[in-house]
């Protein structure tokens, strides 16, 4: 999607994919998993077989995760209280769900993250408050009505969206993007998005590395 804003003037690209959940699943994917600190997806993608793969939750600087995250070689099993960490996605049963912390309870999850702001919950947009006017890189997922999974990334080296914007654009039936839930996954320089198919190939490149992605795969495929 190409996007433009008038004042101050900035053109934005907007890469989206959408899944129909009946033939792809999603997986918290954990560079460990590959003996790796961190990885672009690119990489991650090459190694796990994914058909595409987004940047995941926020980290410091040593790698370690900023909230709750359970993949197959690492765990934190604290729930983060930060304004700013109030979305979880998870899977259950290989069920993907998204929901906000205050709802959230670790049993419910097999594998999962925590980032945040959640910015829409069951069709209605929640009022972010902190940051809410910035523009930024932005990486998004999101699930709709009919429980096919949506993500997208900015593809932008400077400036990007807001989450008020956001809100709009995949709350809106007017955008034809519309989600039922939405959340942010970590922004700026690990905003990144890689989707690879024999046909079709389209990356997102981020300015750094990050140590936990969400892959797509085929269920037939999956590892």
């Amino acid at each position: 999607m190409s996007l433009e804003r008038a004042d101050p003037y900035q053109a934005i690209q907007l890469k989206i994919v959408r899944f129909d959940g009946r033939w792809i699943e999603p997986r918290v994917v954990h560079c460990s998993e590959y003996r790796l600190k961190s990885a672009n997806v690119k990489t991650l993608v090459e190694k796990s077989g994914a058909i595409a793969m987004i940047n995941g939750n926020y980290f410091d600087d040593r790698g370690m995760a900023l909230g709750y995250l359970k993949a197959a070689a690492e765990i934190n099993s604290s729930i983060s209280k930060s304004p700013l960490f109030t979305g979880i996605f998870a899977i259950k049963d290989r069920l993907p769900f998204i929901v906000h912390r205050d709802h959230f309870d670790p049993q419910q999850a097999d594998q999962g993250l925590q980032a945040g702001p959640l910015l829409l919950a069951k069709g209605v947009g929640l009022t972010v408050t902190r940051g809410a006017e910035k523009q930024f890189r932005r990486s998004v997922i999101g699930i709709d009505a009919a429980r096919r999974f949506v993500i997208a990334a900015t593809d932008n080296l400077f400036g990007g969206l807001t989450w008020v914007e956001l809100q709009e654009l995949f709350g809106s039936p007017d955008w034809r993007i519309e989600t039922f839930d939405l959340m942010n996954l970590d922004g700026g320089g690990s905003t990144q998005l890689e989707i690879k198919s024999p046909s079709f190939e389209e990356y997102v490149p981020g300015a750094a590395e990050v140590p936990v992605a969400i892959g797509f795969f085929l269920k037939s495929r999956r590892p």
